[in-house]
C-alpha cells in the first residue's frame, strides 16, 4: 500500500492512532521526570548553523560507510525491543524497510520474531544487539546462532543493570514483553572482563552501547571495542543525565580516532552531517550518527556547530540541512 506521508508529524499522528495507550506510553516515555529525554532534544536544539552561500550544491553525495557498509545517508535504524507490540511483523518490518531505503539496522535481542527470521527478511547488513540474560554459556549459544544467521557485527548494551523507572508504564500497570523475562541479575554483574569474554566469543566487529563518559570511552578502546555507541538509552534508564550531544565532545577527544563513534540522538535530528551517523529515535524507528572520521570533500552548504558558552565546537563539518525536527523517544 502506497503511503503519502510528507511530514514527520503525519507519521507520528498515524502511529498514535494505530497504538494502544499502553504501547504509546512505552514508545514515547522516559525515566522518572523524563528530564534526560527532554535534554536529548534540547541539546541538539542548542546547536546553531552558520549557513554559507554561493556554494555549488547542484550535485551532492549524502552516503557514508559504517563498519565498511555503505549507507544511503548517515542514518541507521537502532535496536528496538518488543517491536511485535508496535507492528505485527515486528523486526521483519524494520529489516525490510532498512533494505528498501539503503541502510543498516540493529536487531534487538528482545524483539520478535526470531533473530533467524529477521536476518532472512532482507539482504542488507544487520547488527545484532545483545542484552545479556544468562551466563557465558548462554551467551555463547546465542552468539553461535547470531554468526550462523550472518549478522555483520555485535552490539553489547551495558546501561541496563536495572530497568528504568518509567513512570508512564508504571501508571498504566503495564510492561512490554521485553521486560517480562529474566536476566537483569546478569546485566547487573557485567564487567570489563565480561566484555572481553563476549568479544572473544563473537569474533565480529564489536560495538559497545551505553558509553556516556570519556573515561569509559578510553577503557572501551583499550578493551578492543571497534565502535563506541554514545547513548543514554533515550532518557529511558537514568534520569537527570546529560544529553548525548553534550557527551560527544569529550568522548571524541578521548577516543582520538582510535574507534568509530555512533551517537544516539533519541529524536529526529535537524541535520545529517557528512562522515557521521546519527541514531534518530522515532515511534517505529531510530537512527545513528557516526562521528570521528575526517570529513569528506563534499561541497553542499558549509555549516558549523557554533562555539558558544553553552555549546563547545565538536569539529568542522560540511553538512546537509534537513527540513524536519520532531522529538520522539524510542523503546528499548
Amino acid at each position: 500500500m502506497a503511503l503519502d506521508f510528507v511530514t514527520n508529524q503525519e507519521i507520528i499522528m498515524a502511529a498514535r492512532r494505530n497504538l494502544t495507550q499502553n504501547v504509546w506510553h512505552y514508545v514515547t516515555g522516559g525515566a522518572e521526570s523524563e528530564t534526560t529525554m527532554r535534554r536529548n532534544r534540547f541539546g541538539l536544539d542548542s546547536l546553531a548553523f552558520r549557513p554559507r552561500v554561493l556554494v555549488d550544491v547542484s550535485k551532492i553525495d549524502t552516503s557514508t560507510t559504517v563498519l565498511g557498509h555503505k549507507l544511503r545517508i548517515p542514518v541507521m535504524l537502532a535496536p528496538i525491543g518488543s517491536l511485535q507490540s508496535i507492528t505485527p511483523e515486528g523486526g521483519v518490518a524494520v529489516a525490510k524497510a532498512a533494505e528498501e531505503f539503503g541502510t543498516v539496522n540493529f536487531v534487538s535481542s528482545v524483539t520478535q520474531p526470531s533473530l533467524e527470521q529477521i536476518a532472512a527478511a532482507g539482504r542488507s547488513p544487520k547488527i545484532f544487539q545483545l542484552y545479556v540474560q544468562g551466563d557465558l554459556k548462554w551467551v555463547e549459544t546465542l552468539l553461535n546462532r547470531v554468526k550462523q544467521a550472518g549478522f555483520s557485527a555485535l552490539c553489547l548494551t551495558v546501561d541496563t543493570a536495572h530497568y528504568g523507572r518509567r513512570e508512564r508504564q508504571m501508571m498504566d500497570r503495564w510492561l512490554p514483553p521485553s521486560r517480562r523475562g529474566v536476566g537483569y541479575e546478569y546485566r547487573a554483574g557485567l564487567t570489563w572482563e565480561t566484555l572481553d569474554a563476549i568479544r572473544e566469543m563473537a569474533g565480529l566487529p564489536f560495538i559497545l552501547k551505553g558509553v556516556a563518559t570519556a573515561e569509559d570511552a578510553v577503557l572501551a578502546v583499550e578493551h578492543g571495542v571497534s565502535t563506541i555507541y554514545v547513548s543514554n538509552h533515550g532518557g529511558r534508564q537514568l534520569d537527570h543525565g546529560r544529553a548525548t550531544i553534550e557527551m560527544l565532545p569529550e568522548i571524541v577527544d578521548a577516543v582520538h580516532g582510535r574507534a568509530e563513534i555512533v551517537l544516539a540522538a533519541a529524536l529526529f535530528a535537524a541535520a545529517t552531517c557528512s562522515r557521521q551517523s546519527l541514531l534518530v529515535r522515532a515511534p517505529s524507528a531510530s537512527a545513528s550518527f557516526r562521528v570521528g572520521d575526517s570529513p569528506r570533500a563534499v561541497k553542499p552548504a558549509c555549516y558549523e556547530f557554533s562555539k558558544s558558552s553553552k555549546v563547545r565546537s565538536l569539529r568542522r563539518w560540511d553538512c546537509l540541512a534537513s527540513r524536519d525536527s520532531v522529538s520522539s523517544a524510542q523503546p528499548t
